[in-house]
């Protein structure tokens, strides 16, 4: 054992120090070849510049994430650039991208895949770079429109009611939901898990029914306590839960699957119960209140104006399908302390959408989304079948992240895998949102930047969603370039003006001990 570690040791030190010596003639040999005979500069292979990578995808399906010819990063900058990076103006930090884990998604996942076919899909999705890196998930809290059944954690017989919790229990969650999740968990230990509740049980609410209704008043404490509970019997299980919502689209009432009206009083009411429960826990679940579509910021913005309620609000969570990702920015403005999230949006084989999504996912969800402040964004069902389930009501033509084929098990990934992965496979966690200059109005070309905390790698996502080619220039600094995309296109382009200390830091967070997977 001993024996080992100290020889682990020496290859450690070995390849930092090559690594370090690389460095420094990265740094020295540029200087010495200014100097040397152009003969001899014209044989050496030694890049004197740094240069910018580039991946891209087209709406016509042709090229998928596809890396392509690497730019040249031009000395000088460019006054009349298109898109100018300025990283001395930062702006919010990165949580990361994601997906839900839905039931149907889970049980998905967990029945209809190999062993084998798990495990590698998982590290598919969670896994470093060059896999999706994908560290943010959303859980419903009870069943969904995409579950196998209806059901709460503290369902009771009619007429019966449980507000000391007694009867509260996991077991609807631990077939395949809970497992699935702690595989991912083992995979990407750092996952930021988000948990929504689509309706009480059906002994708090006014109608007895788990479909519709709203909350009783008498039970919005043993409400609260019930989403503490959640908390408590998740981490029990080693799934921490980052962040809750009070309630799934509060403002929906459906008629064929879980769900429930709760107006700003009733959310105002249970997040004042909520609230010190969970600041006494450790670490603390942030509260996101709201959870439903852009369309209506007066909502959060009347739950954020009761002082006592606000205080135990972390932040502002979004859908997509009803207005405008500006109308994040509208409650940014007005309460610059409270984060933002998208925490819902999903695609389907609408009639409209014939030609993909890619586009439009990319562009606002994904770029307009994060240039109106949004620290995270989750797309809604990680996974379904080809037949847009297994679900209970709701949406019939929904389409997962990706599709799992029912009776193989094998993957198609859909324009939204490609639509997330150009920013999470390359955008860190903690990465910071810089100034560019915003090009979508007049140039059709979308765009939004990151700078690394890692290495100080700069990212840019650019959507042409022109019909035709354009090329357009950058410049960051003292270094630009310029590109040409194809129509309809989604690049991603990854530089770094002091490369060598980038390898550097890459390389001790290559080195650096990782946990042991779960089977």
């Amino acid at each position: 054992m001993g024996e080992e570690r100290t020889g682990s040791c020496r290859v450690t030190a070995i390849f930092v120090g090559l690594l370090v010596l690389l460095s420094v003639a990265a740094v020295w040999v540029p200087r010495w070849r200014a100097a040397a005979p152009r003969a001899f500069q014209s044989a050496t292979f030694v890049r004197t510049s740094p240069v910018v990578e580039f991946w891209l995808s087209t709406a016509d399906h042709r090229l998928k994430l596809a890396p392509q010819t690497e730019i040249s990063l031009l000395d000088g900058a460019a006054d009349d650039a298109d898109i100018t990076v300025d990283t001395a103006t930062r702006h919010q930090v990165r949580d990361g991208f994601g997906a839900s884990m839905t039931d149907a998604s889970a049980w998905l996942i967990r029945n209809r895949m190999s062993a084998t076919q798990r495990r590698a899909l998982l590290d598919e999705l969670y896994g470093e770079p060059p896999n999706l890196n994908m560290n943010m998930m959303r859980l419903t809290i009870g069943s969904s429109d995409f579950s196998l059944n209806v059901y709460t954690l503290d369902d009771m017989p009619f007429g019966q009611t449980d507000e000391k919790l007694r009867h509260f229990n996991l077991a609807p969650n631990l077939d395949y939901l809970i497992p699935v999740v702690k595989q991912a968990l083992s995979i990407n230990p750092g996952l930021l898990i988000v948990s929504s509740s689509w309706t009480a049980p059906a002994w708090m609410k006014d109608n007895q029914n788990l479909l519709g209704g709203e909350l009783q008043e008498q039970y919005h404490e043993a409400y609260a306590d019930y989403l503490a509970r959640y908390v408590d019997a998740f981490r029990g299980q080693g799934i921490p839960i980052y962040a809750l919502t009070l309630q799934n689209e509060p403002l929906y009432s459906p008629v064929s699957y879980p769900g429930m009206l709760m107006n700003p009083a009733t959310r105002i009411s249970v997040i004042k119960y909520l609230g010190p429960k969970l600041a006494s826990r450790t670490p603390r679940t942030r509260i996101l209140e709201w959870d439903h579509n852009w369309a209506v910021p007066s909502q959060p913005l009347a739950v954020l104006a009761d002082p006592d309620a606000a205080r135990y609000v972390d932040g502002v969570a979004w859908h997509c399908y009803e207005g405008s990702p500006f109308e994040q920015g509208k409650v940014h403005r007005a309460h610059p302390d409270k984060d933002t999230y998208i925490t819902e949006c999903t695609g389907g084989d609408w009639p409209l959408d014939m030609n993909g999504e890619l586009l439009w996912f990319s562009r606002n969800l994904l770029v307009t989304g994060t240039r109106q402040w949004a620290r995270g964004v989750i797309y809604w069902n990680l996974a379904l079948d080809e037949n847009h389930g297994p679900q209970f009501g709701g949406c019939r033509l929904c389409k997962g992240l990706i599709t799992i084929d029912s009776e193989t098990g094998d993957v198609t990934r859909n324009d939204e895998y490609y639509a997330i992965a150009h920013f999470s496979r390359f955008v860190e966690p903690g990465a910071v949102r810089v100034k560019s200059t915003d090009t979508d109005a007049d140039k059709k070309l979308a765009n939004v930047v990151f700078q690394n905390a890692s290495d100080g790698s700069i990212v840019m996502v650019v959507v042409n969603i022109n019909t035709q080619a354009r090329r357009f220039s950058v410049s960051q600094g003292e270094h630009h370039f310029a590109v040409d995309m194809p129509a309809e296109s989604v690049g991603t382009f990854v530089w770094n003006q002091a490369p060598a200390a980038a390898w550097i830091k890459r390389a001790l967070k290559w080195l650096a001990p990782r946990p042991a997977p779960n089977p």
